[in-house]
């Protein structure tokens, strides 16, 4: 199963084990909500959407890493009280609440939120003392003899041998009791994920080519080598950063994160090439509109990988108008919500000193979702654009030393029209940039199958599909229209394949 398809089935799970009856009793009774146990490689994603499906889902979540634990920390501290037994005193050793047990009330206390995820991670690599605890928390839902609240739905995660020498076998008994979802690598699935990320475009490009170094691990007499997922998106965050600060990124940088020599070798000369066609084809004079017959030429005479590069080139720049536009759209209704609100508040209160309420409220209820795990970076985001726009219209009307509420309301409700009148041009900005973007690829290639790629691309990444059916682009429906783009796509992409599978053989 790829992590798309498991991230539904977590979220599907996590919905049905907290269903309530009429009478506000689990549909499914707690000692029949079987653990989920994630088995997969490592890398390939599982915390992460255990993060995003208690965000989607709206419940808590405690995420521990159980190698870094003790038995004492899992199970409790012994300590002995007095019992008595048929009329005779005896000591007995009891223990004290788990640590993890005890960070799941302390999490329900903190965020009010009474159901949740409990998240261990590493489940199958623990020592060997602290092994029998593991296997009882699976098949009891317990550590030592205190039990996870009802409400709190258990998933762990491990990995399979393979990739783990101090990986424990669970017995038929354990896995009785859980559900065991097994977790592949899928470029395909991952690359949606990619570009909601807005993962680098070199690495995207660099992945659909060559699809074959998105997840390996190798045993050689040098140690393991590997490259993963978590290392492709890690290494997009650090390229995005140097390459503000004009620093230099080669392959030793991309090693620390590709820990495989040949592939961070090759990534490395391919990131050279994927700036020096940016130049050459002066990308962002595309996109304004502004090509030569020159660059048109040269791109349809270009060997396949080059025309991917120039490709993947106008997508990423594209992503990143698209997601801006998708930003400053949920920034505006956010904009837009909270002055509704300020209205009601003006009777009761100066208008710059309403705003500034507003603005607080706004910042610690982000700062709450936060600590919740609630709240994602595009939230973040947008919340702190609102709270610097409404603290600078308090200052404004201070300034301006309105105190009337009716002149207060109409000074922000100019500026207000000027937010929408900015998000009008971004919005004919964005899509004058797509229509050149087909321009150029109409002049290059026609209706060639590099066009069915593109069209597929805008049509799988979440910013720019979301952006054409909001706003619309004349050109992409007019290639969007009765063409097969997965199958046509494939076709081009396995005619990639065999030709670098050709070129390898020459090459060797």
């Amino acid at each position: 199963m790829n992590i798309k398809y498991a991230k539904e089935e977590i979220k599907n799970t996590v919905r049905a084990y907290l269903q309530r009856d009429e009478n506000g009793n689990y549909r499914i009774p707690p000692i029949r909500q079987r653990p989920l146990l994630l088995m997969g490689p490592p890398g390939v994603g599982k915390t992460q959407i255990i993060e995003q499906v208690a965000r989607e889902c709206g419940v808590a979540l405690v995420a521990y890493t159980i190698t870094h634990h003790t038995r004492q920390s899992a199970v409790g501290l012994p300590f002995i009280v007095q019992k008595t037994y048929g009329a005779q005193e005896r000591s007995v050793t009891e223990y004290t609440m788990s640590e993890i047990i005890a960070s799941v009330y302390d999490k329900m206390e903190s965020t009010g939120l009474k159901e949740g995820i409990l998240f261990i991670d590493e489940i199958n690599c623990v020592s060997e003392t602290l092994a029998p605890t593991m296997l009882q928390f699976l098949q009891g839902k317990t550590f030592g003899n205190q039990k996870v609240p009802e409400g709190w739905v258990i998933v762990a995660a491990g990995n399979p041998p393979e990739y783990n020498r101090s990986v424990r076998e669970f017995d038929i008994v354990t896995l009785d009791r859980v559900r065991k979802i097994e977790i592949e690598p899928d470029f395909a699935v991952w690359k949606e994920y990619a570009y909601r990320q807005s993962i680098h475009g070199a690495i995207l490009t660099y992945l659909e080519i060559r699809k074959e170094n998105f997840y390996r691990m190798e045993t050689t007499p040098d140690g393991i080598l590997f490259a993963t997922a978590r290392g492709w998106e890690d290494l997009s965050e650090i390229i995005g950063v140097y390459e503000t600060l004009s620093l230099p990124i080669g392959q030793e940088l991309v090693l620390q994160y590709i820990q495989n020599p040949t592939i961070a070798k090759d990534f490395a000369n391919y990131y050279e090439l994927y700036n020096k066609y940016r130049d050459d084809y002066r990308v962002a004079e595309i996109l304004n509109g502004h090509f030569s017959d020159e660059a048109v030429t040269k791109l349809r005479l270009a060997p396949f990988d080059e025309k991917l590069s120039v490709i993947g080139l106008l997508l990423s720049k594209l992503n990143e108008f698209c997601r801006q536009a998708y930003l400053t759209d949920r920034y505006t209704e956010d904009l837009f919500a909270q002055l509704k609100e300020w209205k009601a508040l003006l009777a009761g209160g100066t208008p710059d000193a309403s705003l500034r309420q507003l603005a607080q409220g706004a910042e610690d209820a982000l700062a709450r979702r936060k600590e919740n795990g609630q709240a994602g970076g595009e939230e973040e985001t947008v919340t702190r654009r609102c709270v610097r726009t409404l603290e600078g219209y308090a200052e404004a009307l201070k300034m301006a030393g309105l105190r009337d509420a009716d002149a207060a309301f109409a000074f922000v409700k100019e500026r207000f029209g000027e937010e929408i009148a900015k998000r009008k041009e971004e919005i004919a900005s964005v899509s004058d940039a797509l229509e050149h973007a087909f321009r150029f690829m109409e002049a290059a290639f026609g209706e060639s199958q590099e066009i069915v790629i593109f069209v597929t691309e805008l049509t799988v990444n979440f910013y720019s599909s979301r952006f054409i059916l909001e706003n619309g682009c004349d050109s992409y429906y007019v290639y969007n229209k009765g063409l097969l783009f997965s199958e046509r796509q494939q076709g081009i992409l396995k005619e990639i394949d065999n030709l670098r599978a050709a070129q390898n053989s020459d090459e060797l």
